[in-house]
């Protein structure tokens, strides 16, 4: 199997990381965004969309869109707890993953891009109405996060799943991408928790470059 990604990016990690919580170990494929990359024929003709992760299984079978490929790669191993068989526990799962997708993402997107990406590319200064959209944004849903870790270890259930991958991998730039997470006690060590789990340590981005 084959996992074309850039090491730095949250959806690329999430998926490596649920990779090697399976033990799997797919073959890492970087695609360096800053150089156009993803814009090859060859990587356009796995992706149409030319983003990543980009996951390649063994008989050829393409996936793209870091959720669905955290939940295919659960569904073809066995014996773990990532993606539970529960209908209702799953059902869980899946509405963190949705809330990381419509919500959470977005927030911590706004302070990546003006922080970091802008930064990298340089496309000029934070734009300080767009820090103003993503403090709103932030603020919001942080304390909707933080408000249901008060009495528990994990996202869902009592193990870590794809929920705490999926909703844990933009707090990876947290720090350098100035994100207000300060007063988030229960986040904060729920993310700790995070960082203590082999397979996010793995997948850390200065691994692979």
């Amino acid at each position: 199997m084959k996992l074309y990604h850039f090491p730095p990016s949250p959806n690329s990690r999430r998926v490596l990381a649920v990779a090697y919580h399976l033990g799997l170990d797919p073959e890492l494929i970087d695609v360096s965004l800053p150089k156009g990359e993803q814009m090859k024929p060859d990587f356009i003709a796995l992706n149409p969309n030319h983003k990543i992760p980009t996951f390649v299984d063994d008989d050829g079978f393409t996936l793209w869109e870091s959720t669905a490929i955290m939940q295919y790669l659960a569904n073809r191993e066995s014996a773990h707890t990532l993606y539970s068989n529960d209908l209702r526990q799953q059902a869980d799962i899946n509405r963190w993953l949705a809330w990381n997708l419509s919500h959470w993402s977005p927030a911590c997107g706004i302070y990546v891009f003006e922080y970091l990406i802008k930064n990298f590319f340089k496309l000029g200064d934070p734009d300080p109405d767009e820090l103003e959209k993503g403090d709103e944004l932030f603020l919001r849903f942080a304390e909707v996060l933080d408000d249901h870790l008060s009495d528990r270890k994990w996202l869902v259930g009592d193990d870590v799943t794809l929920a705490d991958y999926a909703v844990g991998s933009f707090l990876d730039h947290a720090k350098v991408a100035r994100m207000p997470i300060e007063g988030f006690k229960q986040i904060q060590r729920w993310y700790a928790g995070i960082e203590s789990l082999d397979a996010w340590q793995r997948s850390a981005p200065s691994n692979f470059m």
